[in-house]
């Protein structure tokens, strides 16, 4: 069984909504053939590729997302539900949820899984594909020195994104069956770190963090960061690397018809018979040699 997600308000506070709301609708303002959005159609061409490798037709897909038209017009037959705090699900309505390019802002991941879970029928797929713990390393590398150097200090300015030997385990404390996590990196070039923020920006995915500064930042540091960024991370013919890596998650709600682990000590060969190898027994006091 599922495990309940936290009351809404009471998991530590990552993201400001409004903040983010704000940036996506800019970044929406732009329209679909937005040539910033690429991760967005990155992460479309590898669910559309998941959900075709898989040996089933799905009838009732849902998606959560922030940018509706971009994957609305990938899978017009999908619902679109909004990235929210509160899902807008009905239980056991759906047969698929596409959580798509929207956990990494959550600020209980557990809980949208969670609510997706409940959203399936048995034997229903879940499958999630956000930024994970690579993307832009070299700026956030960049700006942290880049901002000791100019203020003495440091802020939030990039998002803390999950890295994949944490994010398997979600799936399971969600209730998920047949968990898997895997990642791809893809490396991007840009004019310098001034162009990379600005295509951020139109990504939508600026800083909205709760805890970002309020006050207006010194051009200095910006600067200084972009300096930096050339310096550490250089890229052929001037310009510089920017890292984005992306998770998948898949999971299955729980079902009689999927594979189980057999009991341990119920295997009818032995492993040395599989592997044609020489098998050694250990002397009684448990020593090799």
């Amino acid at each position: 069984m599922a495990a309940s997600p936290a009351p809404p308000g009471t998991a530590p506070k990552l993201t400001d909504r409004k903040a983010l709301d704000a940036r996506r609708a800019r970044a929406r303002r732009m329209g679909p053939a937005n040539p910033a959005l690429f991760l967005h159609q990155d992460a479309i061409d590898e669910v559309q590729w998941r959900l075709s490798s898989v040996n089933r037709t799905f009838t009732s897909l849902a998606i959560v997302t922030g940018f509706p038209d971009l994957w609305q017009s990938a899978f017009p037959e999908a619902r679109i539900v909004p990235d929210e705090t509160i899902l807008d699900f009905a239980p056991g309505a759906h047969d698929a949820v596409i959580h798509a390019m929207a956990l990494h802002w959550a600020d209980d991941p557990v809980g949208q899984m969670v609510q997706a879970h409940r959203a399936l029928r048995p034997d229903g797929l879940f499958l999630a594909i956000f930024p994970g713990g690579r993307t832009l390393h070299e700026l956030r590398a960049s700006l942290a020195e880049a901002e000791a150097e100019v203020s003495g200090g440091l802020s939030p300015r990039v998002l803390p994104m999950a890295e994949i030997r944490e994010v398997g385990a979600l799936l399971q404390r969600a209730g998920f069956a047949l968990p898997v996590a895997d990642s791809a990196t893809r490396e991007v070039s840009y004019r310098s770190a001034l162009h990379l923020m600005a295509d951020l920006r139109a990504m939508g995915e600026t800083n909205a963090l709760e805890a970002r500064l309020r006050r207006p930042v010194a051009r200095a540091l910006f600067s200084r960061a972009a300096q930096i960024h050339a310096q550490a991370f250089p890229a052929e013919g001037g310009r510089i690397l920017a890292t984005f890596e992306m998770l998948c998650l898949t999971g299955w709600t729980p079902h009689e018809s999927q594979q189980k682990p057999l009991r341990p000590g119920s295997a009818a060969h032995r492993l040395a018979s599989a592997l044609n190898a020489t098998e050694h027994r250990l002397p009684p006091d448990g020593r090799n040699g």
